[in-house]
């Protein structure tokens, strides 16, 4: 099949584990036709967002266009998504499916066009759009997202296929911000590739005896972006408050600039601790197999998903977000004392059980070989 990744909402970065990327590449191993419409907007190799110039690459099988912004000051064309070309770019490829990353952004009415002029393609779209992470403002759910993207997102509803959500928060937010019916609404979660037995024995032994672990001691890893909603802080609070010496604490990943410095005395005053910070895929995928515990005290992140794919238990924030997730691969807090409880408990947690719990439910559910196919139905 002809496959059209549009990844103009939001960015599609080469090297990173995102969905965008795992959707891509999933698709190019299963021998299909790929084209990548994307934005300038990508995240830098220090974790930050970046942009890079437009133009169109071939690498391996897959065609990458690089959309520059439509003539608007630089603040806004972003915020609008608005772009050059789409609607030929589709036209040329003649794709069987579009796959339209990001529900919010001018360019999903170019692809319904498209649909409209083509109605044996199909479109489906992705939102990871919730109340943690956007609208947060009320210019930003006002003017944005309640009046802006709504318009757009309705004026191309009659064309899509699914609404395709990374959570039940998000499809609460489209709900009731984009007046999507629940008819159009699926739950499609961020997934990940399930490691397989030799690979993660090599990865995990290698990885633990480059940090110096010994038998017996448990290690916990927080990764990616490091604000202060992720409770990074509150995390390292409550390891300093128990005395257990076989815990260890990894945190990989870019520490905002308002939790830097309390972060990193906390990490000084405490030699269980390590910042190691922003590691590539391949390497945050062979410190997520050397890890126990994957701990996510705070706002969501798509590294989650990618820890149950490397047999991680985890520690989660007790959120609606988290109910689709199975109850007996780790541990729900909603509190800072929870957390002390549950670093507290840990030697008395069957950790194998809980790794296996997480590896049988990532194969069931999490594998981007079956999600990928998902949108070929």
């Amino acid at each position: 099949m002809r496959i059209a990744h549009v990844c103009l909402s939001n960015y599609y970065s080469e090297g990173h584990l995102y969905q965008e990327n795992e959707l891509v590449r999933q698709h190019l191993d299963d021998g299909h036709d790929v084209l990548v419409i994307a934005s300038t907007e990508i995240i830098a190799s220090s974790g930050q967002p970046a942009y890079t110039t437009p133009g169109v690459s071939d690498d391996n099988g897959l065609r990458l266009v690089r959309l520059a912004y439509r003539s608007f000051p630089p603040v806004i064309a972003r915020k609008l998504r608005i772009h050059w070309g789409v609607y030929g770019l589709l036209d040329d490829f003649h794709p069987d499916v579009i796959m339209f990353h990001g529900c919010a952004g001018w360019e999903i009415r170019a692809a319904a066009r498209y649909v409209r002029d083509f109605p044996s393609v199909k479109l489906y779209v992705d939102s990871h759009t919730d109340w943690q992470h956007s609208a947060t403002t009320f210019l930003s759910k006002a003017i944005l997202h309640k009046f802006y993207y709504r318009r757009v997102l309705q004026g191309a509803l009659p064309q899509v296929e699914k609404l395709l959500c990374v959570s039940t928060e998000v499809m609460d937010f489209a709900r009731e911000i984009y007046a999507v019916p629940d008819s159009l609404l699926e739950f499609y979660p961020l997934g990940g590739r399930p490691i397989p037995d030799d690979e993660y024995r090599e990865r995990r032994n290698r990885t633990r005896a480059d940090l110096g672990l010994e038998e017996g001691q448990v290690l916990m890893v927080q990764a990616g972006k490091q604000t202060r909603r992720k409770r990074l802080v509150e995390s390292l609070k409550a390891l300093r408050r128990v005395d257990n010496p076989s815990l260890r604490l990894v945190v990989a990943g870019v520490l905002h600039e308002d939790i830097r410095g309390t972060v990193e005395e906390l990490v000084a005053a405490d030699s269980r601790a390590t910042c190691v910070g922003w590691k590539s895929s391949e390497a945050l995928t062979d410190l997520l197999c050397a890890a126990d515990i994957y701990l996510q005290p705070g706002t969501q992140s798509v590294t989650m998903q990618h820890s149950l794919c490397c047999r991680c238990a985890v520690i989660l924030n007790d959120v609606p977000a988290h109910k689709a997730y199975p109850d007996d691969n780790g541990w729900r807090i909603d509190s800072d004392e929870s957390l002390v409880t549950v670093f507290s408990g840990i030697d008395g947690a069957d950790l194998k059980a809980m790794s296996s719990s997480s590896y049988e439910f990532a194969c069931r559910h999490l594998d981007y070989r079956v999600l990928s196919r998902r949108i070929l139905e």
